[in-house]
């Protein structure tokens, strides 16, 4: 996928996230606000965090995208993960926020159940949430965001958030009808269950995105293809070392290779310039090859540096 599509394709999924979790929050939040539901408006809390962290995104996507430059040669690919990381820290501390609100319901009066209202607000919320998380997830994983990924799986954290509202408004509004009342707290301690929910999705994401800002070396699997579209390239008698890392959404390819120890200094130049246009082609991902030239021995392993 070319970088001006995937950028615009990423920036649309970010508005798109941006409106929809706007209109959500207010939503939620009058209708919690009305109804008495104390797990819909902290829900309707969880989705306002979710704009910020649309936000956020969009931001590192457009810093992603800016070209190299004299600090940052490599280009700015990693803004994707510092995003993603942003967003893994709000999500953690929007389910610390939700499970302090829903406890201190525990510590007071007796709460009143919600009213029926704010089920047909949750199932709306459920409907719309996990309609954005198939769309910015799967888009994520084919142009190779982790910002973007990160947004969804927040996405999918309000779907889990509003399935827990749903249980704990349901069993509170029955509880109430039938004249149990302790069943009236099953609208808080939905929210405690989905805030601990929330904070071990967003605690796996800040891992992972830490990792890629790191720059992780793929592994033999993962560099096999690069290994393969080297070894096709005319003069490459062989691959004596690859290392592909990540750098954000990019990967950067460092390898050796042997050629004839016959040829000129130009030659071999020519050879990988050859190998590094054929990467940067065959494999959208890759945005910078550096190529070591060897002359050839024979044996792999024992080559001259």
């Amino acid at each position: 996928m070319k970088q001006e599509q995937r950028n615009r394709k990423a920036q649309f999924a970010s508005w798109l996230g941006i409106i929809g979790n706007l209109l959500l929050a207010i939503i939620k939040g009058i209708v919690g606000w009305v109804s008495g539901s104390r797990a819909l408006i902290a829900d309707a809390v969880h989705s306002a965090s979710d704009v910020i962290s649309s936000v956020t995104v969009l931001a590192g996507i457009r810093a992603a995208n800016k070209p190299p430059d004299k600090e940052h040669p490599y280009g700015h690919g990693k803004a994707e993960s510092i995003a993603a990381i942003i967003v893994s820290i709000l999500l953690i501390l929007v389910g610390v926020e939700i499970a302090w609100s829903s406890l201190q319901v525990f510590w007071g009066d007796t709460p009143q159940a919600p009213t029926g209202i704010a089920l047909i607000a949750v199932v709306i919320s459920i409907i719309c949430k996990e309609f954005m998380y198939q769309y910015k997830y799967r888009l994520g994983k084919r142009i190779n965001s982790p910002a973007l990924m990160a947004d969804a799986w927040h996405h999918r954290s309000d779907v889990l958030s509003s399935i827990g509202v749903f249980f704990g408004v349901a069993g509170a509004i029955i509880g109430d009808q039938i004249g149990y009342g302790q069943l009236v707290y099953l609208d808080p301690l939905a929210g405690i269950i989905v805030a601990l929910f929330i904070m071990r999705i967003g605690y796996q994401m800040v891992r992972e995105s830490i990792h890629m800002v790191l720059e992780n070396v793929l592994d033999e699997e993962e560099s096999k293809r690069f290994t393969v579209t080297t070894e096709n390239v005319p003069g490459v008698l062989q691959v004596d070392d690859l290392r592909a890392r990540s750098h954000g959404q990019y990967v950067v390819v460092d390898l050796k290779i042997s050629v004839d120890a016959a040829l000129n200094v130009e030659k071999g130049h020519h050879i990988s310039k050859q190998v590094k246009q054929a990467l940067m082609t065959e494999h959208d991902d890759v945005s910078d090859v550096l190529v070591h030239i060897n002359p050839y021995s024979g044996n792999k392993g024992m080559l001259s540096e």
